[in-house]
């Protein structure tokens, strides 16, 4: 398995666990969706990669704004990976 992935959300932020698992459930969907050209790239080059994304603002995103976020950095983490060898 080339990617490790994982999810965190402030029960400081968010008190309710309703709303931490709808953001956890949100990125977690986003990743899910756009993941295989990170995965690609780290299979063709041999590679092992650990991702943890950490939810930080007050408010609760829509999906279309979670699925931007992810896809600008897995689209930064595959040009990185890119580099590498």
């Amino acid at each position: 398995m080339p990617v490790q992935f994982g999810t965190g959300v402030s029960n400081k932020i968010f008190k309710k666990a309703v709303d931490r698992n709808r953001v956890k459930r949100l990125i977690r969907e986003a990743y899910r969706v756009q993941k295989i050209q990170l995965q690609q790239q780290l299979e063709n080059q041999k590679l092992q990669l650990s991702i943890f994304f950490i939810y930080t603002t007050k408010e609760l995103p829509e999906y279309k704004e979670v699925y931007h976020s992810t896809g600008k950095v897995l689209a930064k983490l595959c040009t990185i990976a890119a580099e590498i060898k």
